[in-house]
């Protein structure tokens, strides 16, 4: 079909007197119009409304392929009478589908890859005439040029700072095999909707090739190093103690250790004295004592605003149970905080129930929690990593602790084994709460004395 527009009821093609030839069965549809051919189908459209659908062509034979591929569309199912281009309809996906029914973060992220690298090349395409040539095409066109000149980043900044393409000189910065990927994946996912939404009938991404990319791979922290770090951190009475420790004990997202509330922490009797000993940390009875957390909100960052919401699947909000290092810094971070709230001369209005805050209150940026790390790697002469990279850590630790799959598993929250290992098993929570147990014996080890 060509992109003539529809024609109004009383100005349809009328059969010409003049015949291009002999019309052949099933043809009584096709006829010269203007210096060309036209045809028509009866179609459903998605509403479901019964709409005569026009094709032309210059040629009977060019009419009647097209008149043939309207009509197998007809038979498949509703066929949508007015097609948007593909910039029209990825704002109207962005809006509509994408915002109200996924997370802040993955909209964000599907909004930055239509603006920046999908919609400036492919947008004025009409959407059912997108083909695999020119997606394919645009791909890798993606992987080879410039993004620094073809989004101007160069000419946005001050004179005393430009230094590729403003001054004819590119820096030839593409962008990474990752980032094609991401935004590949991103058009396929629009496309499949508007093929559910039945405007279209195939998905021109889903047929090219794109490159897979090579993540690239951190090397994660040794036991020892862990256990230097989270030492440092205690001797120095570093305020992100007790987050350092789940991060790295329990594989917590640096949002869920932001976002863990104080009524999230089910003690269970853990605070209360032993009986039998009189001590108020007995290191005889901790271990038959259980601590919970619940990993329920975490803190985000999206758009400019900051936000306390939901965690990433159901999943992760199993209560965990935590072991003895962990119970410990969580401790030690509700009397600091209640020693900043009785201190302080104000606190936030309405502040949330953070375990981690301020000295005001106020919830912590995640940023600002990546420049502590950093410089507690320094302060500990520990390599550096990343943050996100401590989840390696804590998952190659459980691994060479001999750790089940599936312990590693609810530990991490991953919502399938998959990620985790291609192992398959049930565990009980006695034997998730015995790993853990180990795990931070481990890191408060040879110098147990120097924890919490």
């Amino acid at each position: 079909m060509n992109s003539t527009p529809p024609i109004a009821p009383d100005d349809e093609p009328k059969p010409s007197k003049k015949r291009g030839g002999k019309r052949a069965n099933g043809e009584g549809s096709i006829f010269p119009y203007r210096n060309r051919y036209a045809a028509y189908v009866w179609i459903t459209t998605p509403t479901g409304e019964k709409k005569r659908k026009w094709v032309y062509g210059k040629t009977r034979a060019e009419t009647h392929d097209r008149w043939l591929k309207l009509h197998q569309q007809a038979k498949a199912g509703p066929v949508a009478t007015s097609i948007p281009t593909l910039a029209q309809y990825l704002t109207y996906w962005l809006a509509e589908v994408v915002t109200p029914h996924l997370a802040p973060m993955t909209s964000s992220n599907y909004e930055m890859f239509v603006r920046l690298y999908i919609s400036p090349k492919l947008g004025k395409k009409r959407l059912d005439k997108l083909t695999v040539r020119e997606v394919q095409m645009w791909i890798n066109q993606l992987a080879e040029e410039c993004q620094c000149c073809v989004q101007g980043k160069d000419a946005q900044r001050s004179e005393k700072n430009q230094r590729c393409c403003a001054i004819g000189r590119c820096c030839d910065t593409p962008i990474s095999t990752r980032t094609v990927r991401d935004a590949w994946t991103t058009l396929r996912n629009s496309l499949n909707n508007a093929i559910r939404e039945e405007l279209i009938t195939r998905n021109a991404a889903a047929l090219v090739r794109v490159p897979k990319g090579r993540r690239r791979k951190e090397k994660p922290w040794s036991v020892e190093e862990a256990r230097q770090f989270l030492e440092s951190a205690r001797a120095e009475g570093d305020p992100f103690y007790a987050a350092y420790v789940l991060i790295l004990v329990m594989g917590f997202r640096r949002g869920e250790a932001l976002g863990v509330q104080r009524s999230s922490i089910d003690w269970d009797g853990w605070n209360e004295p032993c009986d039998d000993h009189n001590k108020q940390f007995c290191p005889e009875c901790l271990s038959e004592r259980s601590v919970e957390l619940r990993v329920e909100r975490q803190i985000q960052r999206v758009n400019g605003k900051l936000l306390h919401r939901e965690v990433k699947t159901e999943s992760s909000e199993a209560p965990l149970p935590l072991p003895d290092i962990c119970a410990a810094a969580l401790r030690l971070r509700l009397a600091e905080q209640d020693r900043a709230r009785k201190h302080a001369t104000e606190w936030a209005a309405g502040a949330l129930d953070l375990l981690f805050t301020t000295r005001t209150g106020r919830p912590i940026e995640p940023r600002n929690f990546n420049r502590s790390f950093e410089a507690r790697c320094r302060k500990a002469g520990v390599r550096r990593i990343k943050v996100h990279t401590t989840r390696k850590t804590c998952a190659s630790l459980l691994v060479a602790l001999d750790v089940h799959p599936r312990v590693a598993m609810q530990v991490l929250r991953h919502s399938q084994i998959s990620v985790t290992m291609e192992v398959y098993a049930e565990v009980s929570s006695k034997e998730t709460r015995a790993a853990l147990r180990q795990l931070g014996d481990r890191l408060t080890s040879p110098r147990r004395e120097s924890g919490p």
